[in-house]
Protein backbone atom coordinates (compact mmCIF):
# COMPACT_ATOMS: atom_id res chain seq x y z
CA UNK A 1 0.00 0.00 0.00
CA UNK A 2 1.09 3.58 -0.68
CA UNK A 3 2.29 5.59 2.30
CA UNK A 4 0.34 8.81 2.88
CA UNK A 5 0.07 11.56 5.48
CA UNK A 6 -3.26 12.70 6.91
CA UNK A 7 -3.93 16.39 7.72
CA UNK A 8 -6.87 17.68 9.76
CA UNK A 9 -7.47 21.24 10.93
CA UNK A 10 -9.85 23.49 12.85
CA UNK A 11 -9.50 27.26 13.13
CA UNK A 12 -9.19 27.67 16.93
CA UNK A 13 -8.07 25.73 19.98
CA UNK A 14 -11.59 26.02 21.41
CA UNK A 15 -13.06 24.27 18.36
CA UNK A 16 -10.51 21.49 18.81
CA UNK A 17 -11.43 21.00 22.46
CA UNK A 18 -15.21 21.21 22.25
CA UNK A 19 -16.15 20.35 18.67
CA UNK A 20 -16.24 17.04 16.81
CA UNK A 21 -14.87 18.36 13.51
CA UNK A 22 -11.37 16.91 13.95
CA UNK A 23 -12.69 13.40 14.54
CA UNK A 24 -15.15 13.69 11.64
CA UNK A 25 -12.32 14.76 9.32
CA UNK A 26 -10.19 11.82 10.50
CA UNK A 27 -13.05 9.38 9.86
CA UNK A 28 -13.68 10.75 6.34
CA UNK A 29 -9.97 10.58 5.47
CA UNK A 30 -9.70 7.02 6.86
CA UNK A 31 -12.68 5.87 4.75
CA UNK A 32 -11.20 7.51 1.64
CA UNK A 33 -7.81 5.84 2.26
CA UNK A 34 -9.42 2.44 2.71
CA UNK A 35 -11.38 2.77 -0.54
CA UNK A 36 -8.32 3.97 -2.46
CA UNK A 37 -5.84 1.46 -1.00
CA UNK A 38 -3.77 4.08 0.82
CA UNK A 39 -2.03 3.74 4.18
CA UNK A 40 -2.03 6.76 6.53
CA UNK A 41 1.36 6.49 8.25
CA UNK A 42 1.21 9.74 10.22
CA UNK A 43 -1.49 12.19 11.24
CA UNK A 44 -1.02 15.96 11.41
CA UNK A 45 -3.55 17.81 13.54
CA UNK A 46 -3.67 21.62 13.68
CA UNK A 47 -5.83 24.06 15.63
CA UNK A 48 -5.05 27.31 13.86
CA UNK A 49 -6.59 29.46 11.16
CA UNK A 50 -5.46 28.96 7.57
CA UNK A 51 -6.13 32.59 6.66
CA UNK A 52 -2.46 33.51 7.18
CA UNK A 53 0.82 31.79 6.46
CA UNK A 54 2.99 30.34 9.19
CA UNK A 55 1.06 27.31 10.46
CA UNK A 56 3.80 25.22 12.14
CA UNK A 57 2.16 21.78 11.71
CA UNK A 58 1.26 22.45 8.07
CA UNK A 59 4.79 23.66 7.28
CA UNK A 60 6.34 20.61 8.98
CA UNK A 61 4.13 18.34 6.90
CA UNK A 62 5.19 20.10 3.67
CA UNK A 63 8.88 19.59 4.54
CA UNK A 64 8.35 15.85 5.07
CA UNK A 65 6.66 15.61 1.67
CA UNK A 66 9.46 17.58 0.03
CA UNK A 67 12.01 15.15 1.50
CA UNK A 68 10.10 12.12 0.20
CA UNK A 69 8.97 10.75 3.58
CA UNK A 70 5.59 9.88 2.04
CA UNK A 71 4.10 9.68 -1.43
CA UNK A 72 1.33 12.13 -0.75
CA UNK A 73 -1.19 13.63 1.66
CA UNK A 74 -4.93 13.24 2.19
CA UNK A 75 -6.90 16.29 3.39
CA UNK A 76 -10.60 16.48 4.13
CA UNK A 77 -11.46 19.50 1.95
CA UNK A 78 -9.61 22.23 0.06
CA UNK A 79 -10.49 24.89 2.66
CA UNK A 80 -8.94 22.66 5.36
CA UNK A 81 -5.60 22.85 3.54
CA UNK A 82 -5.41 26.56 2.75
CA UNK A 83 -7.48 29.72 2.96
CA UNK A 84 -4.75 31.93 1.55
CA UNK A 85 -3.36 31.74 -1.98
CA UNK A 86 0.29 31.52 -0.91
CA UNK A 87 -0.20 28.23 0.96
CA UNK A 88 -2.27 26.96 -1.96
CA UNK A 89 0.63 27.83 -4.29
CA UNK A 90 2.98 25.76 -2.07
CA UNK A 91 0.66 22.78 -2.44
CA UNK A 92 0.54 23.38 -6.20
CA UNK A 93 4.35 23.18 -6.35
CA UNK A 94 4.25 19.79 -4.60
CA UNK A 95 1.68 18.55 -7.12
CA UNK A 96 3.87 19.80 -9.98
CA UNK A 97 6.78 17.79 -8.54
CA UNK A 98 4.75 14.58 -8.51
CA UNK A 99 3.51 14.60 -4.89
CA UNK A 100 -0.05 13.31 -4.72
CA UNK A 101 -2.60 15.51 -2.94
CA UNK A 102 -6.08 14.06 -2.38
CA UNK A 103 -9.20 15.61 -0.87
CA UNK A 104 -11.49 13.06 0.79
CA UNK A 105 -14.62 15.13 0.27
CA UNK A 106 -13.96 16.22 -3.30
CA UNK A 107 -13.35 13.97 -6.33
CA UNK A 108 -10.72 16.02 -8.16
CA UNK A 109 -7.93 14.85 -10.44
CA UNK A 110 -5.28 17.46 -9.68
CA UNK A 111 -3.02 16.15 -12.44
CA UNK A 112 -5.58 17.08 -15.13
CA UNK A 113 -6.15 20.60 -16.41
CA UNK A 114 -9.87 20.58 -15.58
CA UNK A 115 -9.39 19.15 -12.09
CA UNK A 116 -6.63 21.67 -11.31
CA UNK A 117 -8.78 24.56 -12.56
CA UNK A 118 -11.70 23.42 -10.41
CA UNK A 119 -9.43 23.16 -7.36
CA UNK A 120 -7.93 26.62 -8.04
CA UNK A 121 -11.42 28.12 -8.20
CA UNK A 122 -12.40 26.52 -4.91
CA UNK A 123 -9.16 27.80 -3.31
CA UNK A 124 -9.90 31.34 -4.53
CA UNK A 125 -13.45 31.08 -3.15
CA UNK A 126 -12.05 29.91 0.21
CA UNK A 127 -9.59 32.84 0.32
CA UNK A 128 -12.37 35.29 -0.61
CA UNK A 129 -14.59 33.83 2.13
CA UNK A 130 -11.89 34.64 4.70
CA UNK A 131 -11.45 38.17 3.34
CA UNK A 132 -15.19 38.79 3.48
CA UNK A 133 -15.43 37.30 6.97
CA UNK A 134 -12.53 39.49 8.13
CA UNK A 135 -14.20 42.58 6.69
CA UNK A 136 -17.55 41.80 8.32
CA UNK A 137 -15.85 41.08 11.64
CA UNK A 138 -13.98 44.38 11.39
CA UNK A 139 -17.24 46.21 10.67
CA UNK A 140 -18.85 44.68 13.76
CA UNK A 141 -15.76 45.38 15.87
CA UNK A 142 -15.58 49.05 14.93
CA UNK A 143 -19.36 49.37 15.10
CA UNK A 144 -19.25 48.38 18.77
CA UNK A 145 -16.33 50.71 19.49
CA UNK A 146 -18.09 53.67 17.86
CA UNK A 147 -21.00 52.97 20.20
CA UNK A 148 -18.57 53.31 23.13
CA UNK A 149 -18.44 49.56 23.77
CA UNK A 150 -15.18 47.65 24.21
CA UNK A 151 -15.44 44.30 22.35
CA UNK A 152 -12.24 42.87 23.88
CA UNK A 153 -11.67 41.33 27.34
CA UNK A 154 -12.09 43.87 30.15
CA UNK A 155 -8.90 45.36 31.64
CA UNK A 156 -8.05 44.57 35.25
CA UNK A 157 -10.48 46.43 37.49
CA UNK A 158 -13.46 45.89 35.17
CA UNK A 159 -15.80 42.96 34.53
CA UNK A 160 -17.22 41.57 31.28
CA UNK A 161 -21.03 41.48 31.20
CA UNK A 162 -21.56 39.86 27.82
CA UNK A 163 -21.56 40.87 24.18
CA UNK A 164 -23.00 44.30 23.44
CA UNK A 165 -22.83 45.38 27.09
CA UNK A 166 -20.64 47.91 28.87
CA UNK A 167 -17.75 46.82 31.05
CA UNK A 168 -18.58 47.27 34.73
CA UNK A 169 -16.32 48.15 37.63
CA UNK A 170 -15.04 45.14 39.54
CA UNK A 171 -16.05 45.78 43.18
CA UNK A 172 -13.01 43.83 44.40
CA UNK A 173 -10.21 44.92 42.07
CA UNK A 174 -11.34 48.42 40.98
CA UNK A 175 -10.49 50.14 44.32
CA UNK A 176 -7.06 48.47 44.31
CA UNK A 177 -6.32 49.54 40.73
CA UNK A 178 -7.36 53.08 41.66
CA UNK A 179 -5.03 52.88 44.66
CA UNK A 180 -2.19 51.76 42.36
CA UNK A 181 -2.62 54.91 40.27
CA UNK A 182 -2.68 57.12 43.36
CA UNK A 183 0.41 55.48 44.87
CA UNK A 184 2.44 55.78 41.69
CA UNK A 185 1.39 59.40 41.17
CA UNK A 186 2.78 60.22 44.64
CA UNK A 187 6.30 59.68 43.26
CA UNK A 188 7.31 57.41 46.15
CA UNK A 189 7.18 54.18 44.17
CA UNK A 190 8.83 52.70 41.13
CA UNK A 191 7.21 49.80 39.30
CA UNK A 192 8.96 47.15 41.41
CA UNK A 193 8.07 48.66 44.77
CA UNK A 194 4.53 49.44 43.55
CA UNK A 195 4.10 45.81 42.48
CA UNK A 196 4.98 44.62 45.97
CA UNK A 197 2.73 47.19 47.61
CA UNK A 198 -0.38 46.41 45.53
CA UNK A 199 0.27 42.70 46.04
CA UNK A 200 0.37 43.33 49.79
CA UNK A 201 -2.93 45.20 49.50
CA UNK A 202 -4.46 42.19 47.73
CA UNK A 203 -4.45 43.03 44.01
CA UNK A 204 -4.25 39.88 41.88
CA UNK A 205 -4.49 39.26 38.15
CA UNK A 206 -7.23 37.13 36.60
CA UNK A 207 -5.23 33.94 37.20
CA UNK A 208 -4.91 34.72 40.89
CA UNK A 209 -1.21 35.58 40.79
CA UNK A 210 0.70 38.79 41.40
CA UNK A 211 0.40 41.45 38.73
CA UNK A 212 3.61 41.37 36.66
CA UNK A 213 5.75 44.45 35.99
CA UNK A 214 4.59 44.41 32.38
CA UNK A 215 0.97 44.08 33.48
CA UNK A 216 1.37 46.98 35.90
CA UNK A 217 2.92 49.14 33.16
CA UNK A 218 0.01 48.28 30.84
CA UNK A 219 -2.48 49.34 33.53
CA UNK A 220 -0.76 52.66 34.24
CA UNK A 221 -0.58 53.51 30.52
CA UNK A 222 -4.12 52.48 29.60
CA UNK A 223 -6.54 55.41 29.01
CA UNK A 224 -9.45 52.98 29.36
CA UNK A 225 -9.44 53.90 33.06
CA UNK A 226 -10.38 57.52 32.23
CA UNK A 227 -13.12 56.53 29.79
CA UNK A 228 -11.22 56.28 26.48
CA UNK A 229 -10.68 53.22 24.28
CA UNK A 230 -7.25 52.93 22.65
CA UNK A 231 -6.44 50.16 20.19
CA UNK A 232 -2.81 49.20 20.69
CA UNK A 233 -2.35 47.62 17.27
CA UNK A 234 -3.53 50.62 15.24
CA UNK A 235 -2.97 53.43 17.75
CA UNK A 236 -6.58 54.62 17.32
CA UNK A 237 -8.43 56.25 20.21
CA UNK A 238 -12.21 56.39 20.75
CA UNK A 239 -14.53 57.74 23.39
CA UNK A 240 -15.93 54.99 25.64
CA UNK A 241 -19.33 54.79 27.33
CA UNK A 242 -18.10 52.84 30.37
CA UNK A 243 -17.70 54.43 33.79
CA UNK A 244 -14.20 55.90 34.29
CA UNK A 245 -12.24 54.51 37.22
CA UNK A 246 -9.96 57.53 37.80
CA UNK A 247 -9.88 61.23 36.95
CA UNK A 248 -7.90 62.38 33.94
CA UNK A 249 -5.84 64.69 36.17
CA UNK A 250 -4.61 61.63 38.12
CA UNK A 251 -3.89 59.78 34.86
CA UNK A 252 -1.86 62.75 33.60
CA UNK A 253 0.20 62.84 36.82
CA UNK A 254 0.94 59.14 36.43
CA UNK A 255 2.10 59.68 32.83
CA UNK A 256 4.47 62.44 33.95
CA UNK A 257 5.81 60.20 36.70
CA UNK A 258 6.29 57.33 34.26
CA UNK A 259 8.27 59.52 31.89
CA UNK A 260 10.46 60.90 34.67
CA UNK A 261 10.97 57.86 36.88
CA UNK A 262 11.24 54.80 34.69
CA UNK A 263 14.55 53.82 36.28
CA UNK A 264 13.81 54.87 39.85
CA UNK A 265 15.43 52.78 42.56
CA UNK A 266 14.21 52.07 46.09
CA UNK A 267 15.59 54.41 48.75
CA UNK A 268 17.99 53.14 51.38
CA UNK A 269 17.62 56.11 53.75
CA UNK A 270 14.68 58.35 54.57
CA UNK A 271 16.54 61.64 54.09
CA UNK A 272 14.09 64.56 53.95
CA UNK A 273 15.55 66.10 50.77
CA UNK A 274 16.49 62.94 48.86
CA UNK A 275 16.13 63.57 45.12
CA UNK A 276 14.62 66.99 45.86
CA UNK A 277 17.75 69.18 45.60
CA UNK A 278 19.48 69.71 42.26
CA UNK A 279 23.03 70.84 41.63
CA UNK A 280 23.12 74.25 39.99
CA UNK A 281 26.20 73.25 38.03
CA UNK A 282 25.29 69.92 36.41
CA UNK A 283 21.57 69.63 37.14
CA UNK A 284 21.82 66.21 38.82
CA UNK A 285 20.17 65.41 42.17
CA UNK A 286 22.28 65.75 45.30
CA UNK A 287 22.86 62.51 47.20
CA UNK A 288 22.27 62.37 50.95
CA UNK A 289 24.96 60.94 53.24
CA UNK A 290 25.14 60.45 56.99
CA UNK A 291 28.49 61.64 58.38
CA UNK A 292 29.25 61.90 62.13
CA UNK A 293 25.60 62.12 63.07
CA UNK A 294 24.77 64.84 60.50
CA UNK A 295 23.19 64.58 57.07
CA UNK A 296 25.02 66.13 54.11
CA UNK A 297 23.88 66.42 50.50
CA UNK A 298 26.66 66.12 47.93
CA UNK A 299 26.98 66.33 44.17
CA UNK A 300 28.65 63.23 42.71
CA UNK A 301 29.79 64.96 39.50
CA UNK A 302 33.48 65.77 39.38
CA UNK A 303 34.37 69.41 38.97
CA UNK A 304 31.03 70.78 40.23
CA UNK A 305 31.35 73.73 42.63
CA UNK A 306 28.74 72.15 44.92
CA UNK A 307 30.79 70.00 47.30
CA UNK A 308 28.25 69.51 50.10
CA UNK A 309 25.58 71.26 52.10
CA UNK A 310 24.22 70.33 55.52
CA UNK A 311 20.60 69.34 55.97
CA UNK A 312 20.01 71.84 58.78
CA UNK A 313 21.13 74.66 56.43
CA UNK A 314 18.51 73.57 53.90
CA UNK A 315 15.89 73.36 56.69
CA UNK A 316 16.70 76.94 57.71
CA UNK A 317 16.28 78.19 54.14
CA UNK A 318 12.96 76.36 53.75
CA UNK A 319 11.60 77.87 56.98
CA UNK A 320 12.81 81.32 55.93
CA UNK A 321 11.10 81.13 52.52
CA UNK A 322 7.89 79.69 53.99
CA UNK A 323 7.54 82.45 56.62
CA UNK A 324 6.11 85.13 54.24
CA UNK A 325 3.20 82.78 53.53
CA UNK A 326 1.80 83.26 57.04
CA UNK A 327 -1.12 85.65 57.48
CA UNK A 328 -1.37 88.22 60.24
CA UNK A 329 -4.42 88.44 62.49
CA UNK A 330 -5.67 91.44 60.52
CA UNK A 331 -5.30 89.56 57.23
CA UNK A 332 -7.07 86.49 58.59
CA UNK A 333 -9.99 88.59 59.77
CA UNK A 334 -10.31 90.18 56.31
CA UNK A 335 -10.07 86.84 54.49
CA UNK A 336 -12.67 85.31 56.79
CA UNK A 337 -15.15 87.99 55.68
CA UNK A 338 -14.09 87.94 52.01
CA UNK A 339 -14.46 84.23 51.26
CA UNK A 340 -18.28 84.17 51.80
CA UNK A 341 -18.56 87.15 49.40
CA UNK A 342 -16.60 85.21 46.79
CA UNK A 343 -18.92 82.21 47.24
CA UNK A 344 -21.96 84.40 46.54
CA UNK A 345 -20.23 85.82 43.48
CA UNK A 346 -19.44 82.28 42.27
CA UNK A 347 -23.07 81.18 42.50
CA UNK A 348 -24.05 83.93 40.07
CA UNK A 349 -21.22 83.04 37.67
CA UNK A 350 -21.52 79.26 37.87
CA UNK A 351 -24.30 78.90 35.28
CA UNK A 352 -22.45 81.02 32.74
CA UNK A 353 -19.29 78.94 33.27
CA UNK A 354 -21.28 75.71 32.75
CA UNK A 355 -22.79 77.14 29.57
CA UNK A 356 -19.34 78.13 28.30
CA UNK A 357 -17.93 74.65 29.01
CA UNK A 358 -20.83 72.97 27.22
CA UNK A 359 -20.19 75.21 24.24
CA UNK A 360 -16.52 74.14 24.28
CA UNK A 361 -17.58 70.48 24.29
CA UNK A 362 -19.81 71.14 21.27
CA UNK A 363 -16.99 72.96 19.49
CA UNK A 364 -14.65 70.04 20.16
CA UNK A 365 -17.22 67.63 18.73
CA UNK A 366 -17.54 69.81 15.64
CA UNK A 367 -13.75 69.81 15.24
CA UNK A 368 -13.72 66.01 15.57
CA UNK A 369 -16.39 65.74 12.88
CA UNK A 370 -14.47 68.06 10.53
CA UNK A 371 -11.25 66.16 11.20
CA UNK A 372 -12.99 62.87 10.39
CA UNK A 373 -14.42 64.33 7.18
CA UNK A 374 -10.94 65.53 6.17
CA UNK A 375 -9.53 62.06 6.81
CA UNK A 376 -12.29 60.42 4.76
CA UNK A 377 -11.67 62.89 1.91
CA UNK A 378 -7.98 62.00 1.97
CA UNK A 379 -6.72 65.50 2.87
CA UNK A 380 -5.28 64.36 6.22
CA UNK A 381 -2.82 61.49 6.62
CA UNK A 382 -3.77 58.70 9.02
CA UNK A 383 -0.94 59.30 11.51
CA UNK A 384 -1.77 63.01 11.76
CA UNK A 385 -5.47 62.17 12.02
CA UNK A 386 -4.90 59.81 14.96
CA UNK A 387 -2.64 62.29 16.80
CA UNK A 388 -5.12 65.14 16.46
CA UNK A 389 -8.07 62.92 17.29
CA UNK A 390 -6.40 61.65 20.48
CA UNK A 391 -5.51 65.21 21.53
CA UNK A 392 -9.11 66.37 20.99
CA UNK A 393 -10.53 63.42 22.95
CA UNK A 394 -8.13 64.12 25.83
CA UNK A 395 -9.16 67.78 25.85
CA UNK A 396 -12.79 66.74 25.78
CA UNK A 397 -12.21 64.53 28.83
CA UNK A 398 -10.72 67.50 30.69
CA UNK A 399 -13.76 69.65 29.99
CA UNK A 400 -16.18 66.86 30.87
CA UNK A 401 -14.47 66.47 34.25
CA UNK A 402 -14.78 70.22 34.82
CA UNK A 403 -18.48 70.06 33.97
CA UNK A 404 -19.02 67.09 36.27
CA UNK A 405 -17.35 68.97 39.13
CA UNK A 406 -19.46 72.07 38.54
CA UNK A 407 -22.70 70.12 38.20
CA UNK A 408 -21.98 68.28 41.46
CA UNK A 409 -21.21 71.56 43.26
CA UNK A 410 -18.18 69.83 44.71
CA UNK A 411 -15.19 71.90 43.55
CA UNK A 412 -16.12 75.53 43.11
CA UNK A 413 -13.41 78.12 42.71
CA UNK A 414 -14.10 79.69 46.16
CA UNK A 415 -13.92 76.28 47.86
CA UNK A 416 -10.61 75.40 46.23
CA UNK A 417 -9.31 78.89 46.94
CA UNK A 418 -10.27 78.56 50.62
CA UNK A 419 -8.51 75.17 50.82
CA UNK A 420 -5.41 76.67 49.29
CA UNK A 421 -5.38 79.69 51.62
CA UNK A 422 -5.71 77.38 54.62
CA UNK A 423 -2.68 75.41 53.50
CA UNK A 424 -0.65 78.48 52.49
CA UNK A 425 -1.27 80.28 55.77
CA UNK A 426 -0.28 77.29 57.88
CA UNK A 427 2.43 75.73 55.72
CA UNK A 428 5.35 77.10 57.75
CA UNK A 429 3.97 75.79 61.02
CA UNK A 430 2.95 72.49 59.42
CA UNK A 431 6.43 72.04 58.02
CA UNK A 432 8.04 72.48 61.44
CA UNK A 433 5.66 69.93 63.01
CA UNK A 434 5.70 67.42 60.14
CA UNK A 435 7.36 64.03 59.89
CA UNK A 436 10.06 63.57 57.18
CA UNK A 437 7.66 62.14 54.56
CA UNK A 438 5.13 64.90 55.28
CA UNK A 439 7.87 67.50 54.85
CA UNK A 440 8.67 66.01 51.45
CA UNK A 441 5.02 66.23 50.43
CA UNK A 442 4.83 69.87 51.49
CA UNK A 443 8.02 70.75 49.64
CA UNK A 444 6.78 69.18 46.41
CA UNK A 445 3.44 70.98 46.71
CA UNK A 446 4.76 74.42 47.71
CA UNK A 447 7.95 74.65 45.61
CA UNK A 448 8.54 74.18 41.89
CA UNK A 449 12.35 74.24 41.91
CA UNK A 450 14.98 73.46 44.56
CA UNK A 451 18.57 74.17 43.52
CA UNK A 452 21.92 74.51 45.24
CA UNK A 453 24.62 76.91 43.99
CA UNK A 454 27.87 76.35 45.89
CA UNK A 455 26.65 76.73 49.51
CA UNK A 456 23.44 78.60 48.70
CA UNK A 457 20.00 77.03 48.55
CA UNK A 458 17.65 78.58 45.99
CA UNK A 459 13.96 77.72 46.35
CA UNK A 460 11.29 78.77 43.86
CA UNK A 461 7.76 78.79 45.21
CA UNK A 462 5.03 77.34 42.99
CA UNK A 463 2.88 79.97 41.28
CA UNK A 464 -0.06 80.28 43.72
CA UNK A 465 2.22 80.25 46.77
CA UNK A 466 4.51 82.80 45.13
CA UNK A 467 1.48 85.07 44.73
CA UNK A 468 0.82 84.89 48.48
CA UNK A 469 4.46 85.37 49.48
CA UNK A 470 4.82 88.46 47.25
CA UNK A 471 1.43 89.94 48.05
CA UNK A 472 2.92 93.15 49.43
CA UNK A 473 5.04 93.82 46.34
CA UNK A 474 3.64 96.14 43.68
CA UNK A 475 4.39 95.58 40.02
CA UNK A 476 7.30 98.02 40.31
CA UNK A 477 8.72 96.14 43.30
CA UNK A 478 7.83 98.76 45.91
CA UNK A 479 6.16 97.58 49.12
CA UNK A 480 2.45 98.13 49.68
CA UNK A 481 0.92 98.47 53.14
CA UNK A 482 -2.82 98.73 52.36
CA UNK A 483 -4.09 95.34 53.63
CA UNK A 484 -7.58 95.25 51.97
CA UNK A 485 -6.27 96.45 48.60
CA UNK A 486 -3.30 94.08 48.81
CA UNK A 487 -5.42 91.06 49.65
CA UNK A 488 -8.03 91.94 47.01
CA UNK A 489 -5.31 92.05 44.36
CA UNK A 490 -3.91 88.74 45.62
CA UNK A 491 -7.36 87.10 45.62
CA UNK A 492 -8.03 88.38 42.10
CA UNK A 493 -4.82 86.75 40.79
CA UNK A 494 -5.50 83.52 42.70
CA UNK A 495 -9.09 83.42 41.43
CA UNK A 496 -7.82 83.67 37.85
CA UNK A 497 -5.29 80.91 38.52
CA UNK A 498 -7.84 78.44 39.94
CA UNK A 499 -10.45 79.35 37.33
CA UNK A 500 -7.98 78.53 34.55
CA UNK A 501 -7.08 75.23 36.29
CA UNK A 502 -10.59 73.92 37.06
CA UNK A 503 -9.60 70.47 38.36
CA UNK A 504 -6.61 71.62 40.41
CA UNK A 505 -6.85 71.41 44.18
CA UNK A 506 -3.92 72.45 46.34
CA UNK A 507 -4.64 71.19 49.82
CA UNK A 508 -3.39 68.67 52.36
CA UNK A 509 -4.74 67.20 55.56
CA UNK A 510 -4.30 70.43 57.48
CA UNK A 511 -3.29 70.18 61.13
CA UNK A 512 -3.65 73.92 61.69
CA UNK A 513 -6.83 75.84 60.87
CA UNK A 514 -6.89 79.18 59.06
CA UNK A 515 -7.87 80.97 62.25
CA UNK A 516 -4.77 79.63 64.08
CA UNK A 517 -2.23 80.16 61.29
CA UNK A 518 -1.19 83.73 62.12
CA UNK A 519 2.46 84.48 62.92
CA UNK A 520 3.93 82.51 65.79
Amino acid sequence: MKRYLGYVRVSTAKQGERGVSLQEQRDAIARFAQRSGLEIVEWFEERETAAKRGRPVFNRMLKLLQHGKAEGVVIHKIDRSARNLKDWADLGELIDHGIEVHFANESLDLHSRGGRLSADIQAVVAADYVRNLREETRKGFYGRIKQGLYPLPAPLGYLDRGKGKLKELDPTRAPLVRKAFALYASGRYNLKSLREEVARLGLRNRRGGKVTLTGLSVILNNPFYIGLIRLKRTGETFSGSHQPLIAKSLFDRVQKTLRGRTNARPDRHSFVFRRLLRCGGCGYSLIGELQKGRVYYRCQTRGCPVTSIREDAVEGKVTQDFSPLQFSDKELAYLKLKIPELREQWETERESVIKALRLRVQNLQDRLNRLTDAYIDGTVERDLFERRKTALLMEQKDIEEQLAGLMANGQSVPDRLAEFLELAGSVCLQYKMALPEEKRDLLQIVTSNRGVEEKNVELTLALPFREVANRYQNSNGAPCRDVPRTLDRMLKHLWTFFESNPTLRIAMQSTVSLENSAGE
